[in-house]
């Protein structure tokens, strides 16, 4: 039955609606849809994102941004701003033009979550594909599985009328890898070919010290996490993976709970670096169930990475007795709070954000002081 209401009543809600709409008026002038909605859009990721520009000067946070307040999808917004770093042969952390395997060849992973349709899909040790997050997004929408490895990838891309190109590497990544191979090879006959995780680490770390290679860019990835105006949030991690891994060998980046995970009700985080630590942990799924406790995004990330060293063996550990490798996360949560944390602080690693405020990096806290 309906209520009846008196004429006080009715005055009343009259009142509350002009305000209402002499609120929504001004929010349309400062262009502020979050306002209205209570969601405050925003994207937020590993750092590369506010790396590299297109041809219109655009970075990736700003690309997916500006497709968010369109109305685009989130996750097809994300996805268009990583594909930006999939295609830039400069990039050798993802996709084209990434460090290749021990083998010589370019391996892709990555995964996507759609938090308001509980959905999710992924690739592992694709090649040939430049877009792998396209891939992935295809396994979500297209098939009943969550991961696709290998061939098996490669055969359903192609079956999608994706472009297979013979091999991905470019010029600089196929001189890098020559370097590194006849380097690590020269010192697997002077001592034993057994110990060759620890020839090809210390070839690799020297290639750093001498500029040949971008540390940011040896372990690879790129994630980026987002919210629109009506609080949908969705995710994606792509990378090339650890230069000169094993053949076969895939990292966090495709594993829901670990490179990424989405809970549309209280948030998302993703990750970057030691992919085989981060696993271990299940860390993304961590970090999200730590947002539903209440936890900020910065302090739950910090809280994964604590319980990552914790669970760390000595074999991983420096002289100091702290876990000797980098790993990070970026965190996005429901309330509109974003933050980000590092296993080791360094003065310029930070991560990427873009919110009403416009893009920005905003230098990551470390569990521990940088590595010497």
């Amino acid at each position: 039955m309906l209520k009846k209401i008196n004429r006080r009543e009715v005055l009343a809600t009259a009142g509350a609606v002009a305000a209402a709409s002499a609120v929504s008026t001004n929010a349309f002038a400062q262009g502020a849809p979050a306002i209205m909605s209570g969601y405050r859009p925003m994207v937020v990721g590993s750092g590369n994102g506010h790396w590299i520009k297109n041809a219109d000067g655009l970075m990736g946070v700003e690309i997916s941004y500006r497709k968010i307040i369109e109305g685009v999808d989130v996750l097809d917004a994300l996805i268009e701003g990583v594909n930006l770093n999939e295609e830039d042969p400069e990039d050798r952390g993802v996709g084209y033009g990434g460090l290749p395997d021990a083998e010589g060849n370019v391996t892709l992973d990555s995964s996507v979550m759609h938090g308001p349709k509980r959905m999710a899909g992924a690739v592992g040790y694709i090649q040939g594909v430049v877009n792998p997050s396209k891939v992935a997004r295809d396994v979500m929408y297209k098939t009943d599985h969550h991961l696709i490895a290998g061939q098996g990838a490669q055969d359903f891309a192609r079956e999608q009328g994706y472009e297979i190109l013979d091999d991905l590497n470019t010029d600089k990544s196929r001189k890098l890898y020559n370097e590194w191979k006849e380097e690590t090879d020269r010192k697997a006959k002077i001592d034993s070919a057994t110990n060759f995780e620890k020839h090809s680490m210390d070839v690799s770390l020297a290639m750093m010290k001498e500029g040949k290679i971008d540390p940011n860019h040896f372990f690879g990835t790129i994630n980026a996490n987002g919210m629109n105006s009506k609080g949908d949030i969705c995710g994606v991690t792509t990378t090339s993976g650890l230069g000169w891994k094993k053949p076969g060998r895939i990292g966090d980046s495709p594993i829901l709970g670990a490179g990424l995970y989405v809970d549309n009700d209280y948030g998302a985080a993703g990750s970057t670096g030691r992919g085989e630590s981060n696993m271990y942990s299940c860390a993304s799924f961590l970090i999200v169930e730590k947002l539903r406790e209440g936890m900020h995004p910065k302090d739950a990330a910090i809280y994964a990475l604590k319980r990552i060293a914790e669970q760390t063996t000595d074999k991983y550990r420096n002289e100091m007795g702290e876990p000797g490798f980098g790993l990070s996360f970026y965190v996005l949560d429901k309330k509109g709070r974003h933050g980000g944390a590092t296993m080791h602080a360094r003065k310029d690693y930070g991560y990427a954000v873009h919110t009403e405020n416009g893009p920005e990096l905003v230098i990551l806290d470390g569990v521990f002081s940088p590595v010497s």
